[in-house]
């Protein structure tokens, strides 16, 4: 094969192997991709394709992976809820149709799904599985709708994929001072409060409004009855919640009364968090507000600058205890990471330490499987060796103690 031929193909790299690519025109007009290793290999495809095609046995019935994809979404839609559809429209449009999208599906092998599944192994575990319920959920509607004869995800695992997920460490007491203190008066702080200290899920504070919110009873408590999504950046404000348990009410802590009564006090929105013109936030706004929170970290982070009509890459490697180069208003005070998840898993975490019982700690957390609730619990509750050290040791001696009587008699 000359170099020249093989400058006709292209290339693209998964998973750090570099893979020829091509396209090629059939019947109808529509257009396929071809993939080999090596260019005699694809070359052979190319050959065999449109001896298929001559043969006229070139599957042309099949719909296309896109087409039938989008046909599986279409068909869903009346199923789930908006939000569920949103996750799998992007990830199918990532993972199955970027990657597939031009062949027939009847054509798609289990090596094709292996190699489109590249990209979605980096990502987390979670990420990763359902990507591949996914191609089981597609691939299985088309063979119960005879559109193709044989399922390729039949033997297709989702072990051993994605990047594990780590354990969540909840926030101690000095990081919960430190925090709040960096941001007190700023724009996060009654975000903050609120997922510290009634454990809301992001797209439920954010989706909080004044009247769910009573803080002149005499046990002040908040009821979640309204959840924040955003669809093209734009906030959606949906009554229909992530599980039925997600309906719950949550009772004030003195701290969180006097933070939202001060809120309230200056608020001229229906909303708890709300942007400039009282609305709820966009996604934009949601990420603007947590970098309040990002730039007072000591977290290495890159930004870029245009110079010379050149954009240039600049790190920023922050000191704990400085001000910021540009706005001496931030100091680097925040030395440990934060997410709004891990404001909510303090609060859980502090439930279980607090000795609240666990059925308790599973409605107040809006958790519709008590499994989540047991499984953070286990590890929260007896994940602490020199603490089990004391329980096993007392065990033991109590044990021996009757032992021994029992042997005295």
């Amino acid at each position: 094969m000359g170099k020249k031929k093989q400058k006709e193909f292209g290339t693209t790299t998964l998973n750090g192997i570099e893979y020829y690519r091509t396209r090629i025109t059939v019947p109808g007009g529509k257009r396929i991709t071809l993939y080999a290793k090596t260019a005699e290999e694809l070359c052979e495809k190319i050959s065999e394709t449109k001896e298929q095609i001559a043969n006229k046995t070139f599957n042309l019935s099949s719909p296309t992976v896109k087409e039938y994809c989008e046909k599986w979404l279409l068909m869903q839609s009346a199923n789930v809820r908006q939000t569920t559809l949103t996750d799998y429209t992007s990830k199918v449009k990532n993972y199955i149709i970027k990657p597939l999208g031009d062949m027939h599906i009847a054509d798609v092998t289990l090596d094709d799904i292996r190699m489109a599944l590249i990209p979605a192994s980096k990502k987390s575990a979670s990420v990763f599985k359902s990507v591949n319920v996914l191609y089981k959920c597609i691939f299985t509607a088309a063979k119960e709708s005879r559109v193709i004869k044989n399922n390729p995800t039949v033997n297709l695992s989702s072990k051993g994929g994605g990047i594990p997920q780590t354990d969540k460490i909840p926030l101690s007491d000095e990081q919960i001072e430190t925090l709040l203190n960096a941001i007190k008066g700023l724009p996060p702080y009654v975000f903050v409060m609120i997922g510290l200290y009634a454990g809301l899920r992001r797209e439920e504070i954010l989706g909080l409004k004044w009247d769910s919110v009573f803080l002149e009873e005499k046990a002040p408590y908040l009821t979640v009855c309204r959840a924040w999504h955003t669809e093209n950046n734009r906030p959606i404000i949906l009554t229909e919640l992530k599980t039925p348990a997600a309906h719950r009410n949550i009772p004030l802590p003195d701290c969180l009364v006097e933070c939202l009564k001060e809120a309230k006090a200056n608020s001229t929105s229906d909303f708890v968090v709300a942007n400039r013109n009282g609305e709820p936030l966009s996604y934009t706004q949601f990420k603007r507000l947590w970098t309040y929170i990002v730039t007072r970290t000591v977290k290495e982070r890159n930004y870029y600058k245009y110079e010379n009509g050149k954009r240039v890459k600049h790190t920023v490697k922050p000191v704990l205890g400085e001000k910021a180069a540009h706005n001496g208003k931030v100091v680097y005070s925040i030395d440990f990471e934060v997410t709004p998840h891990l404001l909510r898993h303090t609060y859980i975490t502090n439930l279980i330490h607090a000795s609240v019982d666990p059925k308790t700690v599973q409605y107040l957390a809006g958790h519709e499987n008590s499994k989540i609730t047991m499984d953070i619990y286990a590890k929260v509750k007896y994940n602490k060796p020199d603490e089990l050290a004391g329980i096993l040791d007392n065990t033991f001696s109590v044990w021996d103690n009757n032992f021994n009587n029992a042997s005295e008699k």
